[in-house]
């Protein structure tokens, strides 16, 4: 059986980032998600996760946004404390990476400690690309036997990841020719979406708002899951099984 794997990111976000991924979940096509450990909606995830127990739960790994769990970093965060935004990295920047590595190690525990196993590890807006943080992505995911997300187009067969990756859902399941061609050379894949119910938190904070409930639709719409459903060769699942 081919492997799907739909993974929302930034649980923990807010109420309304949660209990979006939460509906995809219990009435949707949704099969995993990602937790940032910085943010405010973080232990109303934990409480929602005891009542769904099968939605798989990653770390989603914070650089950008919020503020650290750690208190005593300097070139990663603004002269507010807070995290530098993803215009800084995307110029030439110089931080310590021992700080990048210890911000993630304390989120990643910070899941842990709140009585989650993850399944996996990503990195919010694909922070793990900035620089040389892959190598600390690798590390992490090494220390903690995690597998990880494939924005990296992985050619190590000896690295625990999906074989393939897409950034746009709404293309991947809009049809069943869509389905097909994305096993095409691929045993597993794992689509990236953020579905959502807005609230004043996200409205003020994200500048991805009002498209995270047209997915929140897509995800939960009887077509689209009549159409996973009739698929004989592709299963829904988490990183559990990678």
């Amino acid at each position: 059986m081919k492997k799907l794997i739909i993974n929302a990111d930034d649980f923990g976000y807010c109420k309304g980032v949660n209990y979006g991924i939460i509906e995809a979940h219990a009435d949707g096509v949704l099969t995993s998600t990602t937790m940032m450990a910085n943010m405010p909606g973080f232990d109303h995830a934990v409480e929602l996760h005891q009542q769904y127990p099968d939605l798989g739960i990653g770390v989603h790994l914070n650089l950008t946004t919020g503020s650290p769990v750690l208190s005593h970093l300097k070139t990663i965060v603004d002269s507010e404390g807070n995290f530098r935004n993803q215009a800084y990295y995307k110029g030439s920047f110089t931080v310590n990476e021992q700080e990048v590595y210890d911000e993630w190690k304390a989120q990643i525990e910070k899941v842990l400690a709140a009585g989650i196993q993850p399944t996996h590890l990503d990195a919010h807006h694909h922070a793990n690309l900035f620089g040389n943080f892959n190598e600390i992505y690798f590390k992490l995911a090494g220390e903690y036997n995690l597998p990880v997300r494939n924005n990296f187009n992985n050619q190590d067969p000896t690295r625990r990841t999906t074989d393939g990756f897409v950034y746009t859902m709404e293309t991947a399941i809009q049809s069943e020719e869509a389905l097909e061609q994305l096993f095409e050379t691929h045993d597993s894949v794992e689509i990236m979406c953020h579905p959502a119910f807005l609230d004043k938190f996200l409205l003020a904070s994200s500048s991805y708002t009002y498209p995270r409930t047209e997915e929140l639709d897509l995800l939960t719409h009887p077509s689209i899951k009549k159409l996973i459903s009739q698929q004989d060769i592709i299963e829904l699942a988490t990183y559990r099984s990678t």
